[in-house]
């Protein structure tokens, strides 16, 4: 019995999992499924739409198509793989909700989400604001510039843009530099302080992927290769990501 309801025992033949057992290591080993519950036990998304981890992880078990990639629970959760830690079988939940949430058609999907990622699209930041490459650097400099006069134990730190050779690249969360640019302050101090060689690349320097959470691979894929190629254009060792 399932939210009320009696289910038969592979009632029907399942599309989704046909998919899950060609895309995962054991068919995403379901069958080790134990039901013990360790996996809703520290869920964040627990009890949201009446739904928690095992029993999305049953309902998909059981060939419950319909009713598991019509449910909304799966933009609520974070995939944040503590069901994973958790599970004594290591069964990998969170790459079945990604799969569920890129079989809905795109237009369906979350228009928020859907927005950032098609607005990161549209720069060379992939700036889910829209943020060019040109604002962004005159931003880290008018802050920098401000942080020098006013606390002069910092007046020779850096916060340097498409700097080569820098051993690190570091991202950054789009929205800071738009709504509260003071918060780039203190990583900045903690890279001087710790005297790291570190640079924001012009391009790629948007540290969120909303793609990745729409479950666009293909415009996931091209963000990250975007940050990826400009770290290595520039040289860089480390790609420092601090989402």
């Amino acid at each position: 019995m399932l939210n009320g309801k009696i289910i038969e025992l592979g009632r029907g033949k399942s599309t989704f999992m046909e998919t899950v057992r060609e895309i995962l290591p054991e068919g995403g080993n379901l069958n080790m499924c134990l039901t013990c519950g360790a996996c809703s036990s520290g869920c964040p998304a627990t009890g949201m739409e009446n739904m928690d981890p095992r029993k999305f992880l049953r309902m998909a078990a059981l060939g419950m198509d319909e009713e598991i990639l019509s449910t909304p629970w799966v933009w609520m959760c974070t995939m944040c793989q503590r069901c994973i830690y958790a599970c004594p079988m290591k069964i990998d939940i969170p790459r079945l909700v990604y799969e569920v949430r890129a079989a809905w058609p795109r237009e369906t999907r979350p228009k928020g989400i859907m927005g950032s990622c098609d607005m990161a699209l549209k720069n060379e930041s992939g700036s889910a604001m829209g943020t060019a490459p040109d604002d962004f650097a005159f931003v880290v400099d008018d802050i920098l510039t401000e942080c020098r006069e006013a606390q002069p134990e910092f007046e020779d730190m850096e916060a340097p843009v498409d700097k080569e050779g820098a051993e690190f690249f570091l991202n950054q969360n789009s929205r800071e530099p738009v709504t509260e640019p003071d918060e780039l302050l203190p990583l900045w101090k903690i890279l001087h302080l710790v005297g790291a060689d570190w640079t924001y690349g012009s391009r790629g320097w948007a540290g969120e992927n909303y793609c990745m959470f729409l479950a666009d691979n293909q415009s996931w894929e091209r963000l990250t290769r975007q940050s990826a190629d400009k770290a290595s254009e520039l040289g860089c060792k480390v790609f420092l990501n601090t989402e």
